[in-house]
């Protein structure tokens, strides 16, 4: 059974809301590990960034079509 959610008169998968949600927790994250010096001891740091959103947006999905 697909999930819809309503914006505006029109039907919006529940993803996309999960992919701006996803966005932002990984963007606190990344400032969070920012500010710690994590990434000093990342070898690519864009590859972390986007694997760890894949990781959030992943995990975010589970818990709604589960």
């Amino acid at each position: 059974m697909p999930h819809d959610i309503t914006l505006f008169g029109a039907y919006v998968p529940v993803l996309l809301a999960l992919f701006f949600g996803g966005v932002v927790l990984s963007w606190l994250l990344d400032r969070v590990l920012a500010y710690l010096g994590f990434y000093r001891l990342v070898w690519h740091p864009s590859l972390f960034r986007v694997s760890m959103f894949v990781c959030v947006f992943g995990a975010l999905g589970l818990t709604t079509y589960r």
